[in-house]
């Protein structure tokens, strides 16, 4: 999956910066310029000039680091969900609807969120800790179960 132009320039230059200013190298460099900063302090009387400096540079690093922290993140977080849904679609009791499931609304989650709920008492109710796999599965056999136990209620009658 090769990139082209552009964007493969900046992928490899956000990539190579990323891995850089998350050094102790980078840290290291940070605190010696905090350092040479305050020895010059008495060098320029303390001045405006002198505050202006460190405040300007420290400000425009803060708000580059942002968009790239941002971008590192969307990066890693697309990773992870990608082998998650690789690990979903891999697994023959997985229910496949959870795919994607960051796409879903904040709603839907909540939905999703109340059903898991509900399931999570029911298998608090079993004996076997494996007893459901997926959502379809569980709720088939929470209705295999209800049936059973009417049906051997009735038979008790």
């Amino acid at each position: 999956m090769k990139k082209k132009g552009f964007t493969a320039q900046f992928e490899h230059f956000s990539t190579a910066v990323t891995k850089a200013t998350g050094s102790s190298k980078a840290f290291l460099l940070a605190l010696l310029t905090i350092l040479i900063w305050l020895i010059c302090g008495p060098v320029f009387g303390y001045s405006d000039t002198w505050q202006l400096v460190i405040n300007t540079g420290t400000t425009i690093i803060t708000f580059l680091m942002v968009f790239l922290i941002q971008k590192s993140q969307n990066k890693d977080s697309m990773a992870i969900q990608l082998k998650l849904n690789e690990l979903i679609a891999a697994h023959d009791g997985a229910s496949n609807r959870l795919l994607n499931i960051e796409d879903l609304s904040e709603a839907e989650l909540q939905a999703l969120h109340r059903y898991f709920t509900i399931l999570v008492e029911r298998a608090k109710k079993d004996t076997k800790i494996t007893a459901s796999h997926s959502v379809e599965e569980a709720e088939e056999r929470h209705q295999e179960k209800l049936e059973t136990m009417k049906k051997d209620h009735r038979r008790k009658k």
